[in-house]
């Protein structure tokens, strides 16, 4: 079993203002697919608030992390960017499938500027901070997950 984490990057879910509702759809469908996962750690928007949190969940043996939110056009969504500074591989069919089905059903989907990747030996996503986002988004993540997860251990493809 492969250990998950989830980042929820938002002002004010950090600041206690507004529930983290998307973060926890995440985590159940991670639980649901057999990854072991804590519940869904959050943080306040910046890319050097995400760089630390993501490099926290790194240095802890975390095999995927899924983020959600700070991936769209206003000024303090940089999810990103903070996200870039730990890449060591952009996995870009992952985010361009993401926002591929995510326009199908809602054109502003196409404005969301999550990556995805590897750094060392664990894959992250970035995800919209929307609950439905999420929703949609989740199966296909797990759709290549393992798979990843699995050549980044040398396995055969």
């Amino acid at each position: 079993m492969f250990a998950a984490a989830v980042l929820t990057v938002s002002d004010r879910s950090a600041s206690g203002v507004r529930d983290d509702t998307a973060g926890p759809l995440a985590v159940a469908a991670l639980r649901e697919a057999g990854f072991a996962c804590d519940d869904a750690v959050v943080t306040p928007d910046g890319s050097d608030a995400v760089e630390r949190a993501l490099r926290r969940m790194l240095a802890s043996g975390i095999r995927l992390i899924v983020t959600s939110g700070g991936t769209g056009v206003a000024p303090r969504d940089e999810t990103p960017e903070g996200t870039s500074r730990v890449l060591e591989r952009e996995l870009p069919g992952i985010a361009e499938e993401l926002r591929r089905a995510g326009a199908a059903v809602k054109p502003a989907a196409m404005l969301t500027r999550g990556l995805a990747g590897v750094a060392g030996r664990t894959l992250i996503v970035n995800l919209p901070g929307s609950p439905k986002a999420v929703a949609e988004g989740m199966p296909i993540v797990l759709s290549v997950a393992a798979h990843v997860l699995d050549q980044l251990d040398g396995e055969d493809h």
